[in-house]
């Protein structure tokens, strides 16, 4: 595996692949790998001839009182773990080659249409930092294809609609959630929950599950089922951030005629903030 820091010496060795007409994938992160980073890397080892994974902890994207300076840095563990599967390239900038002439003076990219709602409702100006960033990254690596996990479901949504609005060549495609065995979706910020917490960690995953069976059986009276969604992780002993049941593609509020529905919840534990998601096709269902 080789590594970059700089702009320009990532982009000669990418020059050189596609001069033998290798197709390029690309999976950004933020490090701290886990089993769920590594399975987007092989996910984007079967579709393209290169694999580029990107390590960069984005101030742009961390809100006021958010963990940017707590985030963990283990470049060297992950690129262990990143050559242990075999990855071509690892891009690894510091914070002046994304940014050279400052964070207050960058061009920002926004998605208005989904941006403020949901994570964005929590985490004010969160996603301005994000699909900034990666339209930054998206014009140094110029892949053919990236892979983004769906754990972060709104998140894809605009990255999606950014590529679009853009029209950024790029294929997105969604990785699957990667969980633990007890549901609990796998994330960086895991590191965080309390050992007194984490039997209990579970419980946005079984909400999401609880409300899933509900609209399968037919259920639609969504703000009930929020409601009570809500209540279940009070009771667990967490707090809920939100719980919404959306319009797959737009993330608006499901209508009881949609058939593309996605649940999406967050919660805080003491010290961590967690997300998760399921999606249904109900036209799917016989």
């Amino acid at each position: 595996m080789q590594i970059f820091h700089h702009i320009n010496s990532i982009r000669s060795a990418l020059e050189a692949a596609r001069i033998d007409n290798k197709t390029v994938a690309f999976v950004p992160t933020m490090g701290n790998l886990h089993a769920a980073h590594l399975a987007l890397v092989k996910q984007a080892q079967s579709l393209c001839d290169v694999v580029v994974v990107s390590i960069f902890v984005n101030r742009l994207q961390f809100g006021l009182n958010e963990d940017w300076d707590k985030y963990p840095r283990t470049l060297e563990e992950d690129s262990h773990k990143l050559r242990g599967i075999g990855c071509d390239f690892l891009f690894c900038p510091d914070e002046h080659e994304i940014y050279p002439n400052g964070m207050d003076e960058q061009t920002r990219v926004i998605v208005p249409s989904m941006a403020n709602v949901l994570c964005g409702a929590s985490r004010p100006g969160h996603f301005e930092g994000v699909t900034t960033v990666v339209t930054k990254l998206f014009n140094i690596v110029q892949p053919d294809t990236a892979i983004f996990g769906i754990k972060d479901y709104q998140q894809l949504a605009i990255i999606r609609r950014m590529a679009e609005d853009l029209c950024i060549p790029v294929k997105i495609i969604a990785g699957d959630i990667i969980r633990e065995a007890d549901g609990l979706a796998m994330s960086s910020r895991n590191g965080f929950i309390s050992a007194q917490e984490r039997p209990h960690a579970n419980q946005l995953n079984r909400s999401l599950q609880w409300v899933l069976q509900k609209v399968v059986e037919g259920e639609r009276d969504f703000l009930r089922l929020e409601h009570e969604a809500k209540e279940q992780i009070n009771v667990a002993g967490f707090k809920p951030d939100y719980f919404t049941i959306c319009n797959s593609k737009t993330l608006e509020p499901a209508a009881d005629d949609d058939l593309n529905i996605t649940i999406l919840g967050a919660m805080y534990t003491q010290r961590a903030r967690l997300i998760d998601n399921m999606s249904i096709e109900l036209d799917c269902i016989k």
